[in-house]
């Protein structure tokens, strides 16, 4: 995450209350007046976007988001809640998205009461902090504010005039934060604490699937005896080196494994990647999709999930926890993943997938030649028994609203 994921229509995302975050305690908070949540965020009809939105609606907020666009797909999707356009932003790009910032202002202005009846502020990543920061300024208000972020963006880890300005005015910023909410724990070990020496308030919020999505008791795809094995790799489609990698995986895995993406592209250039499909006849892709409706159907066709981010190796790549590793889990597929990565670290902790050390690409091919069926069984067997809260949200959302400072009736303080 970042966040994930890919729609062929986001007008077509439903928009679900979750039975889960009922039994959690949203129901008693409903029955009270609704403490009101701005939610700064960098692109409306991402699905984590939605995803987190509706977690705080389901726990009684009233939200209101002031979010940009950004032009990679969903460009004609309006969203249901309350939503103050901010305009387009993009990814990297930062001259770019500091002047999205400064066209961003009058919107603020515009909106200073809305802002002014907040009791919360969320943001995430460190362009939205700021705006927050300035709405609280503008609107004259005390209410503390929620920083959230997804993923470490690779200025922050470089060296240089304008990496170290930025880092300052992080941490300019993060004396004003009331919490900090974090997808991954290598996030705060490697970065905040280590980097930006942060030492307040904290959250793990994890990827996790929101609402539970229904699993259906359809057989996986056949066992015994198959080939070739089928690896997925579903959900923004990024790094160049990542799909270099699979393609020179498939030139040597030709008749042992297939290759299958879903999703959008975010830093691969779609026209390389379309060389890539012509080349190999392993490697499929089947356009974009829509979690809730279509996961299912696309884990039920694969037999591993790929969760090697080769981005940005010596930083956000090795710490962050994509988001599918949960989607993998819940639907009962092993993940592969690289050795003292932090997801990679969880995989062996558990003992639900495999994990693998460099040379990468002799060690896949190495894999996938001498697996059998057996020791893959035994893997997915394991993963079967975790208990599904290790992959849905449900009380870290509750725990999380609790932490937010409001009176919030019926849900634990964390």
């Amino acid at each position: 995450m970042h966040g994930s994921i890919e729609a062929r229509d986001a007008t077509d995302i439903p928009v679900v209350a979750d039975d889960m975050a009922r039994d959690a305690g949203a129901a008693s908070v409903r029955d009270a007046e609704n403490a009101a949540l701005s939610f700064f965020c960098p692109d409306v009809t991402d699905a984590s976007t939605l995803k987190r939105v509706q977690q705080f609606m389901d726990f009684g907020y009233s939200v209101t988001v002031f979010g940009f666009r950004r032009e990679r797909y969903n460009t004609d999707y309006q969203p249901p809640w309350p939503n103050v356009p901010l305009g387009f932003t993009t990814d990297a790009r930062y001259w770019h998205r500091l002047s999205a910032l400064l066209h961003a202002v009058p919107a603020l202005f515009a909106n200073r009461r809305t802002l002014a009846r907040a009791s919360i502020f969320y943001a995430r990543n460190i362009d939205q902090l700021l705006l927050a920061l300035l709405g609280r300024l503008i609107a004259f208000s005390r209410a503390p504010i929620a920083y959230e972020v997804l993923d470490i963006p690779p200025i922050l880890m470089r060296r240089g005039f304008v990496p170290t300005l930025l880092r300052a005015i992080e941490r300019l910023c993060l004396s004003r934060v009331s919490l900090l909410v974090l997808s991954s724990p290598g996030f705060h070990r490697n970065y905040f604490s280590a980097v930006q020496k942060y030492a307040g308030a904290w959250f793990l919020l994890e990827n996790k699937l929101y609402p539970s999505p229904t699993r259906s008791s359809a057989a996986r795809r056949a066992g015994s005896g198959r080939r070739p094995w089928v690896v997925g790799y579903f959900g923004l489609i990024r790094g160049e080196a990542t799909v270099d990698l699979i393609a020179r995986l498939a030139h040597r895995l030709k008749d042992r494994v297939v290759f299958k993406f879903g999703g959008v592209f975010t830093t691969v250039e779609q026209a390389k990647f379309e060389t890539v499909l012509r080349r190999c006849s392993n490697v499929d892709y089947s356009g974009p999709y829509l979690p809730q409706q279509d996961l299912e159907r696309l884990y039920r066709g694969v037999d591993f999930a790929w969760a090697l981010d080769l981005e940005n190796t010596d930083h956000n790549s090795r710490w962050l926890m994509p988001c599918r590793f949960y989607e993998a889990g819940y639907y009962g597929v092993p993940c592969l993943a690289v050795h003292r990565f932090e997801v990679g670290n969880v995989i062996e902790k558990h003992r639900i997938g495999w994990t693998f050390d460099a040379p990468l690409e002799d060690s896949l091919v190495r894999f996938f030649e001498r697996l059998t069926e057996k020791d893959y069984e035994l893997i997915r067997a394991r993963l079967a028994a975790v208990p599904p809260s290790m992959f849905v949200a449900g009380e870290d959302v509750a725990q999380l609203c609790g932490k937010l400072s409001l009176p919030r009736p019926g849900l634990p303080r964390g």
